[in-house]
């Protein structure tokens, strides 16, 4: 017995040595220091891409428009800085994966110049209509939806316009942004869908990740959007300068550009951004929400 009062386990004095009595106590600069480097909490984030979503559906419609305007002209640069890498680079397996960060350009000055992106607004709007569930919320969300969406082709349907018909694109740059297009309605109306499923879900997850990303926002868009243009996944705004481009070159109708790229890339992007992400995101914490 007396030797069983002696016994020590081979992990106790590793256990008492990790006890907070043998420690110092945690000075309160130490405890902001852990603040700072914690992760939000999910009900966190969520609140703040609620609140987001609350202030956007506020704005006058005329703030959505020109925002929406602005979006649409920055998103074309996608195309264009996609189709000056191409244009440098020899014919390769990898060029695919050089290229496609040109794709990210627009998104970036979209994002961090806070302009009106519609499948932005597929989880940012979404959010604080769950929450309250209201016909006059229901009303605002498609509001914006429709200003923004409607904002954002004017825009790309004018930049797809300015780089076919007037000199400040030279002809191969311009046989080359064409080149790239082709892929927007190379697919079957299904296909496309699912491609753009994908495409919204991304889109969504990099607005849920901006709120705790503090100094990597940029890697954040830049990651998200690379994976949707080496991915061969369908953006519905980005798409829609691709497909502006085929048309005003005569390759395809207006027809093929309305049936055969926005109606099932605006599904896609819709579901994938909403029913996929936005309710995936309210699911996780509508039991810790009041």
């Amino acid at each position: 017995m007396a030797s069983a009062q002696h016994y020590h386990s081979p992990d106790s004095t590793r256990v008492a040595a990790d006890t907070p009595a043998n420690h110092a106590p945690i000075s309160e600069r130490e405890v902001e220091d852990v603040e700072a480097r914690s992760t939000p909490r999910t009900p966190v984030i969520y609140e703040i891409v609620r609140r987001l979503g609350e202030e956007e559906m506020a704005r006058p419609v005329v703030s959505l428009w020109w925002s929406g305007l602005a979006a649409g002209l920055s998103i074309s640069f996608s195309l264009l800085a996609q189709a000056v890498l191409q244009q440098h680079l020899e014919p390769a397996g990898w060029r695919l994966l050089v290229t496609s960060f040109g794709y990210s350009i627009g998104f970036l000055m979209v994002v961090l110049g806070r302009q009106q992106l519609f499948t932005e607004n597929t989880i940012t709007v979404v959010l604080p209509v769950i929450a309250d569930w209201s016909i006059g919320n229901l009303g605002r969300a498609a509001r914006l939806w429709a200003v923004v969406l409607l904002a954002n082709f004017a825009g790309t349907l004018f930049a797809a316009a300015f780089c076919s018909f007037t000199p400040a694109i030279d002809p191969d740059l311009k046989r080359e942004m064409l080149e790239l297009s082709r892929h927007a309605l190379a697919y079957g109306w299904l296909d496309s869908m699912f491609r753009a499923i994908a495409a919204g879900f991304l889109i969504a997850a990099m607005v849920w990740l901006l709120p705790s990303a503090e100094g990597s926002q940029v890697w954040i868009i830049i990651v998200m959007t690379w994976l949707i243009s080496a991915g061969g996944f369908l953006h519905i705004v980005a798409g829609s300068m691709e497909a502006f481009m085929l048309m005003w070159d005569g390759s395809v109708s207006v027809v093929q550009v309305l049936g055969g790229f926005i109606a099932p890339v605006l599904i896609g992007n819709v579901f994938g951004g909403t029913a996929l992400f936005a309710l995936l995101t309210y699911a996780q914490v509508m039991k810790e929400m009041k």
